[in-house]
């Protein structure tokens, strides 16, 4: 089941070339809690949880430790359970978001009455929505009666992460470590990599909540794509007359997210993730490259051709590439074919492969952070920490099993029914009662991801030969799971005003000249403080940048 993230904030959790700041790289990327205190060195010396796939499920199209996601073509039939009984013995409250509409109030949503039943307890949730949720979480933060659970998020720019988790949150490393995790199969299924993005202070605060290890791409209408000869290309300045070409009257080639378009082009000029790892172990960040300025050229030049469709402001340009007004548009990751699939089930969308930019260079594609942050429990004695950590195992549970069908369809002749291939579908009282509690509990907890798209089982086999693609070119960025205390607090403020100066240079209200000044402010203002401290905790593991 694809998940109900919404694309703006999925996009801003892609890489930290689309002009994010992430936290760390992610929030919980918070890998050691500042450079002060040791914490750097005591995350190095965690033991992570004992890594142990669930048994009993094997997916038609197997994944890779790569990040090559599996794939499933249906939904098993004989879901398994991966719990042996109820968590709960009494209520737990939780603070969470979502991106979907809110759902019904447990009150008055059968859905939500039965997942608290299977549960064993009533799941209480306040739900937040975008934009807001920093200001709710702050607001709860502040109170003397924090909930039992917290989503702490990756990109909403939530300051001083290491004090605030020892002041208000529970340490759960003797839990969680090496084999005690155990305990708790559906976390023990978590890979290594996703629960580096919990460790704060060298301590483990929280289950992750994976997502897809992939970060951004360009997808296009191969009937619009069709008139130029396809989508892909094999350079920068094929790609350009194919735009060309493409834009004509009110249709155009591109969709107007700059920075978002730029980071594709980025990667075809061979821009670092985030940063690049230099032979002598230092640091240069993207912006210092000449590969992303050269991007920056790229872009304004095609600007200046007018293949941009040209309101800015365009909240979502999938209905325009839909009908061929937009011919490409970036969007969170291969997976996304399901959107397009969803607006017309008669269209699968093509995905732009990375190439060098002269049919030389190497490209770049930038993987994503893997995870949407971790949720903290809020200071308890062992029996409640332990029903919570129940808790988390059985919303953690894996794709195929009976609890993921509990907490994602309901209850079967209730919310869903089954299709012609045994698959469930919401029917219409849980199309009604479901989205929003979904999203909410995704975001909170989550297994590991997978591609499943059963009305189209074809995709599932097409996305998963994309991602092997894409493999090819994968770079990830060195400082995933490690944190910058500088980051955290003037990150956001520099990558914004940074990439207004970028979007003023693309669309020529300013000179390219403008670049340079801008990188020098970005610099002094924590940039060069920020390359101190990721040096400094940078992993021995992580390899140089290979050019």
């Amino acid at each position: 089941m694809e998940s109900n993230f919404g694309r703006r904030r999925f996009l801003g959790l892609g890489s930290a070339a689309v002009g994010v700041v992430v936290l760390g790289p992610t929030l919980a990327g918070c890998g050691d809690g500042g450079s002060t205190g040791g914490g750097a060195k005591a995350s190095g010396e965690l033991t992570l949880p004992t890594y142990k796939a669930f048994d009993g499920l094997r997916p038609e199209l197997p994944g890779a430790e790569s990040g090559l996601e599996p794939g499933f073509l249906q939904f098993p039939e004989n879901a398994i359970a991966s719990v042996q009984q109820k968590p709960l013995k009494s209520a737990v409250t939780a603070l969470t978001e979502t991106f979907a509409t809110p759902p019904p109030p447990m009150g008055s949503n059968p859905f939500w009455q039965g997942l608290n039943q299977a549960l064993g307890g009533d799941l209480k949730l306040t739900i937040g929505t975008d934009p807001g949720y920093p200001e709710k979480f702050a607001t709860l933060l502040a109170g003397d009666d924090l909930p039992d659970l917290m989503w702490l998020p990756p990109n909403q720019g939530i300051p001083n992460v290491g004090p605030m988790l020892e002041a208000k949150f529970q340490d759960l490393t003797k839990y969680l470590a090496g084999d005690a995790v155990l305990e708790y199969p559906n976390l023990a299924a978590l890979k290594p990599a996703s629960w580096r993005t919990a460790v704060v202070n060298g301590k483990i605060w929280g289950a992750p909540i994976p997502s897809t290890p992939f970060g951004q791409v360009m997808m296009g209408n191969p009937k619009t794509w069709a008139k130029v000869g396809g989508l892909q290309c094999k350079t920068a300045d094929e790609f350009f007359a194919k735009c060309k070409e493409l834009t004509k009257g009110t249709n155009y080639a591109l969709e107007p997210a700059i920075v978002n378009m730029l980071h594709m082009f980025g990667e075809w000029f061979g821009a670092p993730n985030g940063w690049r790892v230099n032979q002598d172990r230092s640091l240069t960040h993207l912006y210092e490259t000449d590969n992303y300025k050269a991007a920056v050229e790229y872009a304004a030049k095609l600007w200046a051709a007018k293949v941009f469709y040209p309101d800015l402001n365009l909240a979502d340009a999938t209905p325009k590439t839909v009908n061929g007004q937009i011919a490409a548009q970036v969007v969170v990751g291969p997976r996304a074919t399901a959107d397009f699939r969803a607006a017309d089930p008669t269209l699968f969308v093509d995905t732009m492969i990375p190439f060098g930019h002269d049919g030389k260079a190497k490209p770049i594609y930038d993987m994503g952070y893997g995870t949407v942050g971790f949720t903290p429990f809020k200071k308890a004695d062992e029996g409640r920490i332990r029903e919570l950590l129940a808790l988390v195992n059985y919303l953690s549970a894996p794709f195929g099993t009976k609890e993921y069908l509990q907490k994602n369809f309901g209850t079967a002749g209730q919310q869903y029914t089954l299709d012609a291939k045994k698959n469930p579908v919401l029917n219409a009282a849980g199309n009604q009662q479901a989205p929003g509690l979904v999203s909410a509990l995704q975001i909170m907890t989550a297994p590991e991801s997978v591609i499943f798209n059963p009305a189209f089982p074809e995709d599932t086999k097409k996305i998963h030969g994309t991602e092997q693609e894409l493999l090819k070119y994968a770079m990830r960025n060195p400082t995933a799971g490690t944190y910058s205390d500088t980051s955290s607090k003037v990150g956001t403020k520099l990558t914004a005003a940074f990439r207004d100066t970028i979007v003023d240079i693309v669309t020529g209200r300013q000179k390219m000249d403008a670049y340079d000044g801008a990188l020098k402010r970005w610099k002094s203002g924590g940039g060069d403080k920020m390359r101190g401290e990721f040096e400094a905790v940078l992993p021995a593991g992580v390899p140089v940048t290979q050019s």
